[in-house]
């Protein structure tokens, strides 16, 4: 666009001029101009932030859990009671959400993969209580092992209450074999395949691991799509702001790997999915 010109228009009309800015009284306090909410995004796509750094080597003893550990009837009940306490005494009073199921994700009564767009710490308690209970019973949540299982609160605070196992993100195999263990097992996995917390609410691409883990163990995918979970508690944050910000949980129907399917086109299908939850269900959310 030419930038505007402040001679006199071809009509004889003087052009406007700017207005000037408003002056400030000498001694007076200068006003402060209110921080405005972040709006919940419009869409999904654009700029994701600086991409992150290598992380580190996870704890040698994140990689000594088995799948005993996770079934058993003991640390069902713990787990249950204390999801109650922390998902309906904490999470739910701070927050407005909204949850939309499939009807078909209540026929997933086994064995299943559950993925979302990640970019709160509200993104697993919202999950965990959003999928049907044949699911949430003994979900198990993917958490970064160099960070959760490297001082005993954190690991005991996330075992405790998202039944978390460790997962290496540089990929280099350290827990190589928990997650085909614990779905051979019976247990369901919560996996974040863009593999950290968007800094900006913006949805990264999808790293493959989770189809092939789908696709290997021959179990479905179940999308969730969480809106406004950023604006509600953005990366930074230790809590959510004011005001009960509202949140949408959209589960959507579960996806399975076609018969000639490779890992890459099922990751493909399982990112569509959740974009189109995340477009389907964002005129739930008023700005």
């Amino acid at each position: 666009m030419a930038p505007q010109d402040s001679s006199p228009q071809h009509d004889g009309t003087p052009a406007r001029r700017p207005r000037a800015a408003s002056r400030q009284r000498p001694g007076s306090t200068p006003r402060s101009t209110p921080e405005p909410h972040p709006r919940v995004l419009d869409s999904l796509e654009g700029h994701t932030g600086r991409q992150e750094p290598d992380p580190p080597a996870p704890p040698a003893e994140s990689a000594d859990l088995t799948a005993a550990h996770y079934t058993q009837p003991v640390r069902r009940i713990l787990r249950r009671i204390t999801q109650t306490v922390f998902f309906r005494g904490i999470v739910n009073r701070t927050i407005t959400r909204t949850n939309v199921v499939d009807p078909a994700a209540y026929g997933v009564k086994g064995t299943c993969v559950v993925v979302a767009n990640h970019s709160s710490h509200l993104d697993a308690p919202l999950v965990m209580s959003g999928v049907p209970h044949y699911i949430s019973r003994d979900l198990a949540t993917g958490v970064a092992a160099d960070y959760f299982f490297t001082a005993w609160h954190k690991k005991l605070f996330t075992q405790l209450i998202f039944n978390a196992f460790p997962v290496d993100r540089r990929g280099e195999g350290a827990n190589k074999g928990l997650s085909k263990k614990l779905l051979a097992a019976g247990v369901p996995l919560l996996i974040f395949p863009e593999g950290t917390r968007s800094k900006t609410g913006k949805m990264a691409p999808f790293k493959v691991g989770a189809a092939s883990l789908a696709l290997a163990m021959q179990v479905p995918v179940v999308p969730v799509a969480l809106i406004g979970a950023h604006e509600a508690m953005p990366r930074g944050t230790s809590w959510p702001r004011r005001g009960r910000p509202p949140v949408v949980v959209a589960v959507g129907a579960p996806l399975r790997a076609r018969g000639n399917e490779n890992a890459y086109s099922f990751n493909e299908r399982i990112e569509a999915a959740v974009r189109a939850l995340y477009a389907a269900n964002r005129h739930r959310i008023q700005d």
